[in-house]
């Protein structure tokens, strides 16, 4: 990847989290990143692609940290739940990437949703094989209690309820029979 594709992803990264996707212009993000308009359209041929990138790359970066949990099976699901609890209670969270750009492109058939969808069933799966691993049963409703959960501790924690965070984690872990 080149210097000048780094620092746009970067620099639409802070923004587009921090402030919304379409409230940040191309031109902003440009001239913030310091590189030239020809130097974007080289990389990016609209918007939308970066939009694309910026989630891409933001799926990869929470692929790698949540697989790297360590434990089995349920002390997996309960490191990744603590973890994400932790994230979402930090100052500056801002909710989830990919909840938050579903919202700001709603068509489903959108290149946007389909990086949210991919990611919303990369994670679907990690917990599905993480209650396989520990012999969980009706692990296909149990992860899709999960992934709901983790849609949740983003919200809440993205809207600054932390308590509300805490509580939940605990208690979906418990109604599936996971201790935390």
């Amino acid at each position: 990847m080149s210097e000048a594709r780094d620092r746009l992803l970067d620099t639409a990264t802070r923004l587009f989290y921090a402030e919304g996707i379409h409230t940040v212009g191309i031109d902003r993000i440009i001239a913030e990143a310091g590189i030239a308009k020809a130097t974007f359209y080289r990389h990016f041929k609209t918007k939308e692609d970066l939009v694309v990138a910026y989630l891409v790359r933001e799926y990869a970066r929470q692929r790698e940290i949540l697989e790297a949990i360590p434990g089995q099976g349920t002390d997996s699901i309960v490191g990744i739940f603590d973890r994400l609890g932790q994230l979402s209670c930090e100052p500056g969270f801002r909710g989830c990437p990919f909840l938050n750009a579903a919202v700001e492109f709603p068509n489903p058939d959108h290149a946007v949703r389909a990086v949210v969808d991919d990611y919303r069933g990369w994670f679907r799966d990690l917990m599905a094989d993480r209650l396989r691993a520990a012999g969980h049963t009706d692990i296909d409703d149990a992860a899709r209690v999960l992934l709901m959960t983790r849609d949740g501790v983003t919200i809440s924690g993205g809207v600054g309820d932390g308590d509300t965070v805490r509580v939940g984690i605990r208690t979906a872990l418990s109604q599936l029979g996971i201790r935390s």
